[in-house]
């Protein structure tokens, strides 16, 4: 008879690739698990992992009884959270997963709020890109992300909050400080400074100005920032212009906020959302979440009619 343990192990396994390390996730000692995983092969007559590749992979038949197995563990949570529900207890735990370009500005908004109002909620942020992120829905290692969409995945559902305006920084000393009227054809530059490759809001830039092949001939040297606050300062000193989103305008001084300059011909904004597994069981932690980022947010933020949602892709 298969138990929610054996399915428990072996998801664990296919996600940290290492028999050693999932068990050591899963609090138990490593004969312990390579037994409840022999066994299972055993009762259901079929091999689930190669032992023979390194790293260790699932057999074609195991990735798909793996694949199941995160479903039924999902929807076996679920009747926890069906009972919670019943008792109207707000507790477990919450495993947040968040962007580079929106942590800094959006996390001290409400994050603060949301565990006060909820302190029986357990709560664990990661900072990663996009591309990790959905890796770690996959995997189940994160239970929700807080990033710019739509991303068009499979087996990810979305759920918007808000729409940030894109805005451009410019230093003092660049011709586009002060003209009256911006197009995006004025941002095309070789004299922007770009977020390094991984970065949304940096294929967000390049989807709106079509920015082709490198810029770096404007610029006094070759950078790769990871953050937004570093650009800022480099075109503080340096020269030159970037892109930030509306929200990193929260707190900025007034010397700051003088170098930060609107489209006329465009309202570009970056479509923010909550996004989960579409098998997720925390469905009452995820609609709180959802219920005190918007009630941080700016109402004429939550307007999608405001401007134009810039691609990520």
């Amino acid at each position: 008879m298969i138990t929610l343990t054996q399915l428990e192990y072996i998801v664990a396994v296919d996600t940290y690739r290492h028999f050693g390390r999932a068990a050591e996730n899963c609090f138990i000692t490593q004969p312990t698990l390579s037994m409840q995983i022999k066994k299972l092969e055993e009762d259901l007559e079929i091999i689930i992992f190669d032992r023979s590749r390194h790293p260790l992979v699932p057999t074609d038949v195991g990735q798909r009884i793996i694949d199941q197995a995160r479903i039924v563990l999902k929807q076996s949570e679920e009747i926890n959270n069906i009972v919670k529900d019943h008792k109207n207890q707000v507790s477990g735990l919450i495993r947040i997963g968040i962007i580079p370009t929106m942590a800094p500005y959006l996390l001290p908004v409400f994050i603060g709020n949301y565990k006060r109002k909820f302190p029986n909620i357990f709560i664990k942020v990661v900072e990663e890109n996009t591309g990790n992120i959905v890796k770690l829905l996959q995997k189940d290692l994160i239970d929700v992300g807080i990033l710019a969409t739509p991303l068009n995945e499979n087996k990810i559902s979305e759920k918007p909050i808000f729409y940030e305006e894109m805005l451009i920084y410019a230093n003092p000393s660049h011709p586009l400080h002060k003209l009256k009227e911006i197009t995006v054809k004025d941002i095309a530059t070789p004299e922007i400074w770009l977020l390094s490759d991984g970065h949304c809001f940096r294929d967000q830039v390049i989807n709106l100005c079509s920015l082709a092949g490198s810029t770096e001939e404007g610029l006094p040297f070759q950078f790769e920032a990871g953050s937004l606050e570093t650009l800022m300062n480099i075109v503080d000193r340096e020269g030159g212009l970037t892109l930030i989103p509306e929200l990193a305008k929260m707190g900025m001084s007034d010397r700051r906020l003088a170098n930060v300059k609107s489209f006329t011909n465009i309202k570009p904004l970056r479509e923010v959302s909550l996004v989960f597994s579409r098998h997720f069981a925390k469905y009452k932690l995820i609609n709180l979440l959802w219920r005190e980022i918007k009630d941080a947010i700016p109402p004429e933020l939550q307007d999608e009619k405001r401007g134009t949602v810039i691609e990520l892709r």
